[in-house]
């Protein structure tokens, strides 16, 4: 256990705070159909293994591996479920910068690097297969790459800062995209999630504009809901999407510290978390992601460390 003293500043009001890290743990229990509870965290500020600066993106592998996109120390790292270090890969701090992340069927790693605008990939312990992209408004280019996702299917689909969903081969072979910038159906301000609902649709955290849109796989508007506030289905900036439990949409909401859930057509169904820096509390949310055993891993990139939930 390691403890770790760190400065928040909430509001007007500083203060010091005494992080017991980097893992806390409760028994796993059956809550199915209950609020999700509170099972663990693990992580804390630093650069060594299991340790964390700034972490955005975190995604689960098929067998079940936990990874995270620890974006300002420049890596990747990985995890057994529970949150036993396993091993990490890092390049040069001038070659990336690893903002998001997703996992293929087959086990495949994607990483979205903010800093070169591209598309990495690795097999699953990190050794380098390919990448695509660069800077730039055209087929196949970006400007800054928010967030990946992989389809059931093995597509690989990248939302831009821009406003705008493009998808791609396994080796980056451009498809198709759509979207652009703005507050009509279908258009997105600085959306920063994406993930895939059971049905292959695919549901955008549209940040700038308070909501959340899903489109069918090649692009068709469907819905969206949310807006600006902190009532039951608003945000204040929704940062990430996962969709899990047979359907049901999880959005990572920021600005409010808290996690929302809703029906796979938008409608509410409830919430957890809040403000603060215990057990089951947020101070950044960024990232979310789900495993096939329903526990949601949730990454708080100001407190350096993932807590997960059931």
């Amino acid at each position: 256990m390691k403890i770790v003293i760190t400065f928040l500043k909430l509001g007007a009001v500083a203060a010091v705070v005494v992080i017991v890290a980097c893992s806390e743990e409760t028994p796993l229990g059956d809550v199915k159909g209950k609020v999700p509870a509170f099972i663990a965290r693990w992580g804390c500020p630093g650069h060594d293994d299991g340790e964390f600066y700034k972490p955005y993106g975190v995604a689960v592998a098929p067998n079940g591996d936990v990874y995270v996109a620890d974006t300002y120390n420049y890596r990747v790292q990985y995890f057994t479920p529970a949150g036993s270090f396993l091993g990490k890969w890092d390049l040069l701090p001038n070659e990336w910068s690893p903002r998001s992340i997703a996992v293929a069927p087959n086990g495949v790693v994607y990483v979205g690097d903010q800093r070169k605008n591209r598309i990495v990939y690795f097999t699953s312990a990190g050794s380098l297969l390919g990448s695509w992209g660069s800077y730039g408004e055209g087929e196949g280019h970006f400007v800054g790459p928010a967030a990946v996702a992989v389809s059931p299917g093995g597509a690989v689909y990248v939302i831009d800062y821009d406003g705008r969903v493009q998808y791609f081969g396994a080796e980056g072979k451009y498809i198709g995209g759509w979207g652009a910038w703005g507050e009509e159906a279908g258009e997105f301000q600085l959306p920063l999630g994406i993930n895939f609902g059971p049905r292959g649709n695919v549901y955008v955290a549209d940040t700038g504009n308070d909501r959340v849109q899903y489109f069918t796989s090649t692009g068709s508007y469907l819905g969206g809901w949310g807006s600006s506030g902190s009532g039951p289905g608003e945000f204040d900036g929704p940062m990430a999407v996962a969709v899990g439990y047979g359907g049901t949409v999880f959005v990572v909401d920021n600005g409010n510290r808290r996690v929302q859930y809703f029906t796979s057509d938008g409608s509410f169904v409830g919430e957890f978390g809040s403000g603060g820096v215990g057990r089951g509390e947020f101070i950044n949310p960024y990232g979310i992601t789900i495993n096939e055993r329903c526990v949601i891993y949730v990454v708080d990139a100001y407190c350096c460390w993932v807590q997960y939930f059931r």
